[in-house]
C-alpha cells in the first residue's frame, strides 16, 4: 500500500555527463521504491535524461560546465542565479534526502548551504569528485566527508580514499556496466549505419562543453584530415552529445573536408552505443565516454587540452599533478590508452597513435586484453539498483 504523501529526493548534478548517470540513478529510485511500495518524488538540476526519467527539473545544468579558469568566467553567473533558485527552492520545499552527483564547486556549495540551513535533511554523494585523483590538498576532501552522511563510490580506489579519510562509503560498483547491457553488437550497428566490410570507422567524439569545441575540436579534425589523407577507405563517424554544438560541428566538417557523418542522438543515447559499438577505433576528448569505448572493445586514442592560462596556472601556481585522466586508465591506475594531453595533444601525436592502434595487431591486442582486466574491477552489473537500494534505506525513518 503506497503512502499518501510522496517522499521527495532532490538531486543535484551537471554536465553531459552527469545526466546519464542522474537519468539512470532516477529510473532505478523509482523501480525500487516501486517494489518497496514506497512513493517518492524527484527533483533534479539535471538534464533532458534526467527529465525523460521522470524527475521534475529545477533547472538544466548540461550546457553550463566546464574546465578551468578562463573556460569557467562565462559561467559563473548563470551558476550562481541557479545555485540561489535551488536554495530558495529547498528552504521552502525541504526534501527528504538530497543526492549530490559530481558537479564538484556547485555542489560542494549546495551541500555546505544544506548542513547550515536544513542540518536534518541527510546527504548522500553518488560519485564523488575525484579528489582521490587530483587533491590539491585536504580542504575539498574535508568538505565532502564532513557534508555527507554516505558516499556511494563507483571506483575502488575511490572507496578506498574516502573511507581512509573517515567517511562512511558503499562501493556499489560503476553504473556504465548497466547501461552496457542494452549495447548493441558491432555487426549490428555495422549494418544498421551502413558500414561497408571494407570501410575503417572511426569514431571522433570532440566535446561535451563549449570550451572543448574551441580547444580540442579543431586538433582532432586536423587529425583526421591527416589520417583520411594517409587512409582513403577511412570514414569518421561523430556522435552528437548536445544540439547546440551541431551548426559548430557541421560547419568543421565541411572546413577540414572530412568524410564524415555527424549522427543526432536521441535522449537516451543510443545512437553513441551504436557509433561506438560499430568503430575500427576511436579518437575521443577524455571523460565517462571512454569508459563506454573501453567496455565495447574498441580501441581509443584520449586526447585533451584547455587553455594555455588555464594549463600555466595548474601547473605552476596550483602545483596540478594527475597520474592519469582517462577514466579507463584511473579504474586501476594502469596506462591501458594513450593520453594526449595539453602540448602533447598535436596532430601528429594523435595521427601516430592512431595509424599504429589500426595497423599494429599486437599493439591493438594488448589494449582489449587489458580491457578485460579493467572490466573485472569494475564491479558487477546491477550497479544502479544497489545505489537506489542504499539511498531508499537512507531516508530519516
Amino acid at each position: 500500500m503506497l503512502q499518501n504523501t510522496p517522499i521527495r529526493i532532490f538531486i543535484s548534478t551537471g554536465e553531459v555527463s552527469g545526466d546519464l548517470q542522474g537519468s539512470m540513478l532516477i529510473e532505478a529510485l523509482f523501480r525500487q521504491a516501486k517494489q518497496a511500495g514506497i512513493l517518492i518524488e524527484i527533483v533534479a538540476l539535471g538534464g533532458e535524461r534526467m527529465a525523460t526519467a521522470g524527475a521534475i527539473l529545477l533547472g538544466n545544468t548540461t550546457k553550463i560546465g566546464s574546465v578551468g579558469i578562463l573556460e569557467s568566467i562565462p559561467y559563473i553567473l548563470p551558476t550562481y542565479l541557479m545555485q540561489k533558485k535551488v536554495q530558495q527552492y529547498l528552504i521552502n520545499n525541504p526534501p527528504n534526502l538530497i543526492i549530490l552527483i559530481d558537479y564538484m564547486g556547485p555542489n560542494l556549495g549546495l551541500g555546505n548551504f544544506v548542513k547550515n540551513h536544513l542540518p536534518q535533511v541527510p546527504i548522500l554523494y553518488y560519485i564523488a569528485p575525484q579528489e582521490w585523483v587530483w587533491s590539491l590538498g585536504s580542504k575539498s576532501t574535508a568538505q565532502i566527508v564532513k557534508l555527507t552522511n554516505r558516499i556511494l563510490a563507483i571506483f575502488p580506489e575511490e572507496a578506498r580514499y574516502f573511507q581512509s579519510k573517515g567517511a562512511q562509503v558503499t562501493w556499489v560498483g560503476h553504473p556504465l556496466l548497466d547501461r552496457m547491457k542494452m549495447a548493441p553488437n558491432r555487426e549490428a550497428s555495422r549494418q544498421k549505419l551502413g558500414i561497408q566490410p571494407d570501410e575503417i570507422a572511426i569514431a571522433l567524439l570532440p566535446a561535451s562543453r563549449w570550451q572543448e569545441i574551441k580547444y580540442l575540436m579543431p586538433i582532432l579534425f586536423e587529425s583526421a584530415q591527416q589520417i583520411q589523407a594517409k587512409i582513403p577507405q577511412v570514414k569518421f563517424w561523430i556522435p552528437l552529445s548536445l544540439p547546440d554544438y551541431k551548426t559548430a560541428i557541421e560547419t568543421a566538417i565541411k572546413d577540414y573536408q572530412l568524410n564524415a557523418v555527424l549522427v543526432s542522438t536521441e535522449t537516451h543515447n543510443y545512437q553513441t552505443l551504436e557509433v561506438l559499438a560499430a568503430a575500427d577505433l576511436a579518437i575521443t576528448k577524455s571523460g565517462t565516454v571512454n569508459l563506454e569505448i573501453a567496455l565495447l572493445n574498441v580501441p581509443q586514442v584520449v586526447v585533451y587540452r584547455v587553455s594555455g592560462l588555464t594549463a600555466w596556472v595548474a601547473r605552476h601556481l596550483l602545483k596540478f599533478s594527475i597520474p592519469f585522466m582517462s577514466p579507463t586508465n584511473l579504474v586501476q591506475m594502469q596506462a591501458i590508452v594513450p593520453e594526449l594531453l595539453q602540448e602533447k595533444a598535436t596532430p601528429e601525436n594523435i595521427v601516430q597513435e592512431a595509424i599504429e592502434l589500426l595497423t599494429n595487431e599486437s599493439k591493438r591486442q594488448k589494449m582489449l586484453n587489458h580491457y578485460q582486466q579493467m572490466k573485472q574491477a569494475l564491479g558487477e552489473e546491477g550497479v544502479c539498483d544497489r545505489a537506489a537500494l542504499e539511498i531508499l534505506n537512507s531516508l530519516p525513518k
